[in-house]
């Protein structure tokens, strides 16, 4: 197996699989990366092929990702292909020995997502999930409010991920733009959801579902509330989180990502009807230093370290698990909206794949 041995410094070769819409990103990304070759490009698109060869003129330019595997040399490969290639691929390059960063979801379902981690683990080889906004500065911050119990008892979440496009081809909105929040909220809150109703339509492509909105009911009582979708008037990444003693809003790409609202209301036990009343407290909005890193060098930096230190990656349960929901919302949607069970421990879920409708 062509397992990287070699010491701490040496040059990690490593080939590109998919240049479509993601794809070239992670290629810029690996180049930045001190001590890592991109060896091969590879795409089924000749015309794809022929434009970044031309940028790239260091890397083998190849159609066959036999090429890839088939390398001795070659540590590791990244895979940015269409979301049903995902197990297929990753599997292969893990049975040719190869280190595998697959863009998320890491399939498309949870029997399969085990399957390349039990794989990776029986031969020793370090596989990765990306998902990049794991590494963002914002999230983390707002992890670390909720962590450090600044925002007190988390009551919902409620966020909106929508833009006009980019209409997939082969999946719907809640396979495409689904994992991200999927992710997110699995990373903030450190607890699987009990229970998932997904409702939607296919405006524009029957059968292709583009717009969604997902209720996720977690075991601690936080309801949150996903709406996703390829048809709105403009692109909006907003996440607020009601807390009983704080708000956030997490709003992606903006100059003030993160705000903290020291708001809430205050409620005492009445001791007659007449006596029910609510206070609302209004507080200073504060808006935290974010640092300026790049969520995703900052992840395949991760995926070079692991390789090298010859460690398992921490968020491939996390992967699995977003997979599950992704299953989970897609077959709430396909029964009209019935809620639909999960068991993230559940051994027949891991094996098929499949939660249970309740």
């Amino acid at each position: 197996m062509a397992r990287f041995r070699r010491s701490e410094g040496a040059v990690l070769r490593v080939g590109v699989v998919g240049l479509g819409y993601w794809g070239p990103n992670l290629l810029r990304g690996l180049i930045e990366l001190p001590d890592v070759d991109v060896r091969y490009i590879c795409d089924l698109s000749e015309e794809r092929l022929s434009s970044f060869a031309r940028r790239h003129p260091a890397a083998t330019p190849t159609r066959r990702y036999e090429d890839l595997l088939e390398d001795p040399e070659l540590d590791a490969v990244v895979i940015a292909t269409p979301v049903f290639t995902h197990f297929e691929l990753a599997a292969a390059a893990l049975r040719a020995g190869k280190h595998t960063f697959v863009e998320k979801p890491i399939a498309p379902s949870a029997a399969e997502a085990s399957k390349l981690i039990e794989l990776a683990e029986d031969r020793d080889l370090r596989l990765m999930c990306g998902q990049t906004f794991l590494y963002s500065p914002p999230v983390r911050e707002v992890k670390r409010l909720i962590e450090t119990g600044e925002l007190g008892d988390i009551f919902f979440i409620s966020s909106s991920r929508v833009n006009l496009g980019l209409h997939q081809r082969d999946i719907s909105v809640i396979w495409d733009l689904g994992p991200h929040d999927f992710s997110i909220l699995l990373h903030w809150l450190d607890e699987v959801p009990e229970s998932i109703t997904a409702t939607g339509r296919d405006s524009i492509v029957r059968g292709i579902c583009d717009v969604a909105f997902i209720t996720l009911r977690f075991p601690s009582g936080i309801v949150a509330n996903v709406e996703l979708s390829w048809l709105a008037p403009s692109k909006l990444r907003r996440t607020a989180i009601v807390g009983s003693n704080k708000m956030v809003v997490y709003e992606d790409g903006t100059a003030e990502p993160v705000r903290v609202f020291d708001r809430g209301v205050v409620y005492q036990d009445p001791e007659t009807f007449g006596e029910y009343q609510l206070s609302y407290r209004t507080g200073d909005i504060l808006s935290p230093r974010i640092a300026a890193t790049e969520p995703l060098v900052t992840e395949l930096a991760e995926f070079v370290r692991l390789i090298r230190t010859e460690e398992t990656s921490g968020d491939l349960e996390l992967a699995r698990q977003v997979v599950l929901l992704a299953v989970a919302a897609e077959s709430s949607l396909a029964s009209g909206g019935a809620p639909v069970a999960i068991s993230a421990d559940d051994e027949d879920s891991r094996r098929s794949g499949e939660p249970a409708i309740a």
